[in-house]
């Protein structure tokens, strides 16, 4: 038995109230991001001293007394904002991407990310259950199995103002051996032909 992991992603289709909530997650899950890479950045640039996750998760609570408008918004988006701000971090120490980049405004694609927890992302029927949105109308052309476990969702919204929402699910399965009789067959690449079996088997471009 081993664990897998599948998204599912679906059209939603917020009220003005949800939708405003959204934007207003967005704009909030940047600044937290930007606010804590500039921290990161100039403790750096000025002591030569790296922050750690850990440093900068205890020091939220902080900025949301500061800022009391982030505590409108879903508190376990933020606090994945400073994991993706962490990621970002680690990746370009070990050479996979480039330096962490601030966050615009301006950007063309928005989207934030929640972990789920105590049933707080759930599918309702028409709609699924969302941290600080409540029960959002969705376009459920697909089934998520029972047996699938929902570990998060994305939430995100197109240049062409469209929002959406990838639900990321946990499920558990065998790996099944394919029955093999052992009669493999080798295909050689051919310019005239489109591939050129080891039975001699030819396929000609259309």
């Amino acid at each position: 038995m081993k664990k897998y992991n599948l998204a599912f992603k679906y059209r939603i289709y917020p009220n003005e109230t949800q939708a405003n909530t959204i934007n207003a997650t967005f704009g909030c899950t940047r600044l937290v991001y930007n606010r804590f890479l500039a921290q990161r950045k100039e403790l750096y640039e000025s002591e030569k001293k790296s922050v750690t996750y850990n440093t900068q998760a205890k020091e939220l609570p902080l900025l949301k007394n500061e800022l009391l408008f982030l505590k409108d918004v879903d508190s376990i988006a933020l606090q994945q904002s400073l994991k993706n701000l962490d990621a970002a971090y680690k990746n370009f120490f070990q050479k996979r991407a480039d330096f962490p980049k601030f966050k615009s405004k301006k950007s063309s694609r928005k989207s934030y990310n929640t972990v789920s927890t105590n049933g707080n992302i759930r599918i309702e029927g028409n709609s699924i259950k969302l941290p600080k949105l409540g029960l959002v109308k969705i376009k459920f052309h697909r089934a998520i199995p029972q047996n699938y476990v929902i570990k998060s969702a994305t939430i995100s919204q197109e240049p062409n103002g469209a929002f959406y929402v990838s639900v990321l699910t946990e499920f558990v399965a065998d790996i099944v051996p394919v029955p093999s009789d052992n009669n493999i067959v080798g295909l050689d690449f051919s310019m005239k032909e489109l591939f050129v079996s080891s039975e001699d088997q030819r396929a000609d471009y259309p």
